[in-house]
């Protein structure tokens, strides 16, 4: 009977550290999967201020700032003309 006891009470201690306890498995697990979200998202931000950083970098230049504005916005000088080339791929 006593071994049986050992038993019930390690079975009851498993069950209750897995499932019941506020510092229980699952909420470590789920935990850790937010913590592996969050570290994701922060690494995806330091690419997005580094590639930031360099946008404002070449924008500080206002040679280049002409370049960039006439290659993302379509800008151009007064009385200037653009003429836009489509080329045409040979695989079509």
């Amino acid at each position: 009977m006593s071994e049986f006891k050992y038993l019930i009470i390690t079975i009851i201690f498993l069950i209750w550290m897995t499932f019941l306890d506020t510092h229980s498995w699952l909420i470590h697990n789920e935990l850790n999967v937010e913590i592996e979200q969050l570290e994701a998202q922060k690494n995806e931000l330091k690419k997005n201020i580094i590639k930031d950083k360099n946008t404002i970098d070449i924008l500080n230049n206002p040679d280049s700032l002409e370049v960039y504005g006439r290659t993302n916005y379509n800008l151009k000088k007064e009385n200037e003309t653009i003429y836009y080339i489509e080329y045409r791929d040979s695989i079509d």
